[in-house]
């Protein structure tokens, strides 16, 4: 593509941060990956497990239960569908059902068997992409692991390590998406330093994945008296953010809200296209 991808965020859990419960039925969740789709979506990711902080994990059962039919509902409409799971064995029945990219949160550490099924499922079903996130962390603790000496260095050197340890496994190199974990074991301070520093991710031989939606560092920079501004009254703030991204040649930008983001990706696509065209 010459362009930052779109990537829609389709929650099918109970308790996301910005939308839970919303979209957790099958109907729900297929009418809303249409809408998305209708308003310039590239890519559907699909996640059966929230991973805001002081989330607590479902059972797999439960997150195949959530996430299979939905990925298979989504892939039929013939649109690129990520799934969101840290599980191997979800990422495998996901593949199988349709999806064509596993983003894994953990980049390989929640789960032991994850790189191993990611590469057997290459070369199985050709062409699946892996996306490894910087992540230290559950939910449920990730607050805590927000300590860092240098966080652009920190993150870079362990985000490294993940893809190494990919590339061991026997993932092929050009399908790993690199994506710094905005908001994860982060806070915000830290946040806003390795988005100034984004640029850099794109120097290591791989597409890059930013995830900024509605966060809780854009809350808190928006914030009044009465507090953080809520995450649904970020989307203006996120479309800036995905602006620049966009400007720097990312490779896909993650988004609960897509048509401002799809915007913002035209914009930035046509100022780096440069010239006079249209003019009347």
């Amino acid at each position: 593509m010459t362009r930052t991808l779109v990537m829609g965020i389709l929650n099918v859990t109970p308790d996301s941060f910005s939308d839970g419960g919303r979209w957790a039925a099958p109907a729900a969740a297929l009418d809303h990956a249409r809408a998305m789709l209708d308003d310039g979506a590239d890519l559907i990711d699909i996640g059966g497990e929230s991973t805001r902080p002081g989330s607590t994990r479902p059972e797999v059962a439960e997150e195949l239960r959530r996430v299979i039919p939905v990925v298979e509902a989504v892939a039929a409409l013939g649109v690129t569908v990520s799934v969101d799971t840290m599980r191997a064995e979800v990422a495998r029945a996901a593949v199988e059902a349709g999806a064509g990219i596993v983003n894994d949160v953990s980049g390989g550490l929640a789960d032991p068997q994850m790189l191993a099924t990611v590469a057997a499922l290459q070369h199985t079903h050709p062409g699946v992409d892996y996306v490894a996130m910087h992540w230290r962390a559950h939910g449920s603790v990730m607050n805590d692991e927000a300590h860092y000496d240098d966080v652009v260095a920190d993150v870079t050197r362990e985000l490294l390590a993940r893809r190494d340890a990919a590339v061991a496994a026997g993932i092929d190199p050009a399908r790993i998406v690199l994506d710094p974990g905005y908001g994860f074991s982060k806070n915000s301070d830290q946040n806003w330093t390795l988005l100034a520093a984004n640029a850099s991710f794109l120097t290591h031989g791989h597409r890059v994945l930013v995830g900024v939606s509605r966060k809780r560092f854009l809350g808190e920079l928006l914030a009044t008296d009465a507090g953080p501004r809520p995450p649904d009254q970020r989307d203006a703030a996120t479309a800036a953010l995905t602006a620049l991204c966009a400007a720097q040649g990312v490779w896909a930008v993650r988004t609960h809200e897509v048509r401002a983001q799809r915007d913002a990706v035209e914009v930035a696509a046509r100022l780096a296209a440069g010239g006079v065209t249209g003019v009347r």
